[in-house]
């Protein structure tokens, strides 16, 4: 009895441990000690600053989506969002120039923060007023998205004046006491981002409507207002990461933000959220932007696969991801 008594405590403390929400950072730090050993400058801090900083991106775009999935939605949209904001904060700061001068760069911000916000918002109504589903709607206005970037360049590029260029570059390449500009970015959102799912009504109603639709309906809880706000921080933080990504290629094109939304959605899965909705985490997000960047990383770095198939290896990782969750929720 006395041995039986001495072990409860051990196999409490490991049943209370969430193995699921840890997963992200697990396979992170194994990631890390893999990615070592296949090749020790992946370890350089060169090395590693680059992949953050390419990763900042996506993470910045998977925080909102983040809400969006935990309020039991979806967005497919976010990539071809992510170009035709490029699109139209490149035009609008080219054609203030000439009266604004490098001012024309917080201008162009101002402006892209409202586009993506109203791009998330008209996601958002058509989800919500129209009660069609956030798989179709965001399908279609990814085809609108991309056709308008299209149309808006010819078919070709929207780079950014050249005037801009230089006073633009820190945004990208600029750093803080050391750091990327855009890692600091993505923290800062991932900051709000955790407040606002944590410690406010609003990301507990977001969680509630994702988990039970009708039983937040009878809690009093507006599902059409926390779907729809859901959406809207969506579209400000693909606003966010457009602004952090204007300086590194110069130009918005018909392929920017190519696959993005499967980039996008695969990080907040193996982040630990819960595609089905009712359970969001951003801080596994990040994690989970970090790893996908990491993996691309080590296929250019290993040799062992080629780089193409970086797509098809993400398309695998999401669905190992969905049958983690899917055993761990069969587990009594």
């Amino acid at each position: 009895m006395a041995e039986i008594s001495a072990a409860s405590p051990r196999e409490t403390l490991l049943g209370r441990i969430n193995w699921v929400d840890l997963g992200p950072f697990i396979a992170l730090a194994v990631l890390v000690i893999v990615g070592f050993l296949v090749n020790p400058d992946f370890l350089s801090p060169t090395n590693l600053t680059n992949v953050i900083t390419r990763s900042s991106f996506i993470a910045i775009i998977a925080v909102g989506a983040t809400f969006v999935i935990s309020s039991g939605g979806l967005d497919l949209s976010v990539g071809s969002m992510a170009a035709f904001v490029t699109g139209v904060m490149i035009m609008f700061m080219n054609a203030l120039v000439p009266s604004l001068g490098a001012n024309a760069i917080i201008a162009g911000m101002a402006l892209v923060l409202c586009v993506g916000a109203l791009c998330g918002l008209f996601n958002g109504l058509i989800v919500t007023i129209g009660k069609i589903e956030p798989f179709i709607v965001t399908l279609g206005t990814m085809g609108i998205f991309r056709a308008l970037i299209t149309f808006m360049s010819n078919g070709g590029t929207i780079p950014i004046d050249r005037s801009l260029r230089e006073p633009f570059r820190p945004i990208y390449f600029g750093t803080l006491a050391g750091i990327p500009i855009p890692i600091i970015v993505s923290i800062v959102v991932a900051l709000i981002g955790a407040f606002l799912l944590y410690k406010t009504k609003f990301g507990r109603r977001c969680a509630a409507v994702g988990a039970n639709e009708e039983v937040a309906r009878f809690s009093g809880i507006s599902i059409p207002k926390i779907r729809t706000t859901a959406f809207v921080i969506q579209g400000v933080c693909v606003a966010i990461a457009a602004i952090c990504y204007v300086p590194r290629l110069g130009a918005a094109t018909p392929t920017t933000g190519l696959l993005w939304e499967l980039q996008v959605i695969t990080a907040v899965v193996i982040g630990g959220t819960a595609l089905r909705g009712g359970k969001g985490r951003i801080w596994g997000t990040i994690a989970g932007a970090v790893i996908l960047e990491m993996i691309a990383n080590l296929m250019v770095l290993s040799d062992f696969i080629s780089e193409y198939l970086v797509a098809a290896v993400q398309g695998v990782i999401i669905i190992i991801a969905m049958l983690v969750q899917r055993f761990s929720k069969a587990q009594p």
